[in-house]
């Protein structure tokens, strides 16, 4: 096998920033952890998914959700308030019902996070 040394060329300082900025400090290591245990169930991974995906128009019944999954009510309720606790959505009881909304900065934190170097680097800004 040759020992050939071999020219990078073309490669520039910026075009390859560091994995991370910094290392994570517990603070943000602890929120980190919540959410992504908040994510690990997949009937809260599709509920937050159902939620969000009413965008701009924000809001969704309670009434909504409930039927999309083989669970119970009580069930539903419980995964919304994880999800809530991990600060992810909100909501608001209106009479009988409970609507919930998708919190776009926890969303947008947790996307610059999953995100690349530079995406993250990108959306501090």
């Amino acid at each position: 096998m040759s020992k050939q040394e071999l020219e990078v060329i073309g490669q520039d300082a910026a075009c390859c920033p560091p994995v991370t900025t910094a290392p994570l400090d517990d603070e943000r290591a602890a929120e980190l952890s919540r959410v992504f245990k908040a994510l690990g169930d997949p009937v809260r991974l599709r509920l937050l998914s159902l939620i969000a995906a009413r965008g701009e128009s924000g809001e969704v019944c309670v009434c909504e959700l409930t039927p999309a999954f083989d669970l119970s009510q009580p069930t539903i309720s419980h995964h919304l308030k994880l999800l809530r606790q991990a600060g992810l959505i909100d909501c608001e009881r209106r009479g009988t019902w409970v609507y919930y909304w998708a919190l776009p900065a926890a969303l947008d934190r947790l996307a610059a996070f999953l995100g690349t170097p530079a995406a993250a680097v990108a959306a501090a800004r």
